[in-house]
């Protein structure tokens, strides 16, 4: 496999060496952790205030049902990165918060948000013609 190239006015790309059996490099593990659409989305909003509750999380995050919001939070708090409190109250109260492994990740998320802040106009463009394009399977129709 080649090295990574890169343009003169950007700076190389960091080299990722594998350091355990089963993860390729250390990107692969990251990836790992914070696979799906939504895991990033809710360590960023975790992130911002400190402990928040299930329906501020809910209304900060757009399209996601209820079901998935759930299923991520419980894989994000079994990975070690999200702590729940339950705080066995009357109406329920429960609150998310991150972990000190789960604020390292959160750190290491905001040059994505970064970028993605930067570029927006762009990947706006990008995703706006990608729209257009025909789907696999499907035959012209007229």
């Amino acid at each position: 496999m080649s090295e990574p190239t890169s343009s003169p006015s950007s700076p190389p790309v960091q080299s990722c060496t594998q350091t355990l059996p089963g993860f390729t490099c250390g990107l692969d593990a990251t990836l790992r952790v914070i696979s799906g659409k939504w895991k990033p989305l809710i360590l960023y909003f975790v992130a911002q205030g400190g402990p928040t509750r299930y329906g501020e999380l809910r209304r900060s995050m757009r399209d996601v049902s209820d079901k998935m919001l759930i299923q991520q939070l419980k894989e994000l708090e079994a990975d070690g990165l999200v702590k729940r409190t339950d705080y066995k109250e009357v109406p329920p109260r429960v609150d998310y918060s991150l972990t000190p492994l789960g604020h390292s990740l959160a750190q290491a998320l905001v040059p994505l948000c970064s970028w993605g802040t930067e570029h927006m106009a762009e990947v706006s463009q990008v995703f706006a013609e990608r729209a257009t394009w025909p789907r696999r399977g499907r035959q012209p129709t007229g």
